[in-house]
């Protein structure tokens, strides 16, 4: 067994003639997030990864054997949830509550401008969908976030301190979809809006008299 003990992030550094040349080795996410596993490349070579406890392995790492060989990563398709708004009766902003919700249970994401990406879960599906999500099954490949449960990956992760939560202000009346929803689920509760911003609640006190 070939022995695997150091990995470039996405090849930086490496001589595209190198990279091109490399053996390839396809992994899935349940994978890629440990750094002890056994694997076996595109030449038939077993390989033995012993990787820094916490590396996140990426789709376009590369992984360099003992004997100085390289062997890129390929991030396998696997069946994730694809989250996507809907165009119809929701706005962007239902992919941002989404996230936040599904953040507060510590489910690992893949965020992107226009959807999100989570690995299966029936429960949390009807969550998003309760939520005016169009949730869809698909077989693609999954990158989620580092954060919290990749401290000592590498390079795609940005910590997600950066949000504030604020408290829903009154719901509204209940919304109604029309007839060519395909969310595939009961529409009877009221969504939740924005609370009114700070600046504006300012604006309410009497001005100072001179």
């Amino acid at each position: 067994m070939l022995q695997v003990s150091k990995i470039t992030p996405q090849g930086a550094g490496l001589a595209p003639v190198l990279l091109k040349r490399a053996a390839t080795i396809e992994l899935d996410w349940d994978i890629r997030q440990k750094s002890r596993f056994e694997a076996t490349d595109s030449l038939g070579r077993q390989l033995g990864i012993f990787l820094p406890r916490g590396t996140l392995v990426r789709g376009g790492d590369v992984l360099v054997a003992e004997d100085g060989s390289l062997v890129k990563v390929i991030a396998a398709p696997q069946t994730v949830l694809r989250i996507t708004a809907c165009t119809s009766h929701g706005s962007p902003f239902d992919l941002t509550r989404a996230a936040y919700h599904l953040g507060n249970r510590h489910v690992p994401i893949e965020l992107k401008p226009d959807h999100l990406k989570i690995e299966p879960d029936h429960v949390l599906a009807e969550m998003l969908r309760s939520m005016h999500l169009i949730v869809n099954q698909v077989d693609e490949a999954f990158e989620p976030e580092g954060g919290a449960y990749g401290a000592g990956g590498h390079g795609h992760a940005h910590e997600g301190g950066h949000g504030h939560a604020h408290a829903p202000a009154a719901a509204p009346a209940p919304h109604v979809h029309g007839p060519g929803c395909d969310h595939g689920h009961d529409h009877s509760h009221a969504h939740t809006h924005e609370p009114q911003p700070v600046a504006t609640q300012m604006h309410k006190h009497k001005p100072h008299s001179h």
